[in-house]
């Protein structure tokens, strides 16, 4: 009977995925961060994790195949530079990881704002 029962399985577009990529390493560098020192390992991994994320939006919006205007693009390679040395300053207890969550959560609403216009 199972083989025959309906499987659902879902499915997400790439701007969901990103979103959802985006809000998890948010989420998680929120929760380390209100704990406070006790939850700087934490902080710190997942801080590395939205390095990558930035690294790799990056990456992509620089591609030659890339379909986003120029300047969308020029900004994201900012915001990941931004974000590159940010993290750093945070790692080294010298600022506060809210303006990186701050980036975070202005890109999570432009991409909720697209997909409901799309």
């Amino acid at each position: 009977m199972r083989a025959y029962a309906q499987t659902t399985t879902a499915t997400h577009t790439p701007r969901g995925t990103e979103y959802q990529v985006i809000a998890r390493v948010t989420h998680r560098m929120k929760a380390a961060a209100q704990q406070g020192s006790a939850g700087f390992a934490a902080l710190a991994s997942a801080i590395a994790d939205n390095r990558r994320l930035w690294t790799a939006l990056a990456v992509d919006a620089a591609g030659a195949g890339n379909a986003l205007p120029d300047d969308v693009r020029a900004r994201i390679v900012f915001l990941a530079e931004f974000t590159h040395l940010h993290s750093r300053k945070v790692l080294t207890g010298a600022a506060s990881p809210a303006p990186l969550l701050e980036v975070n959560a202005a890109i999570l609403r432009g991409l909720r704002q697209t997909a409901g216009a799309a």
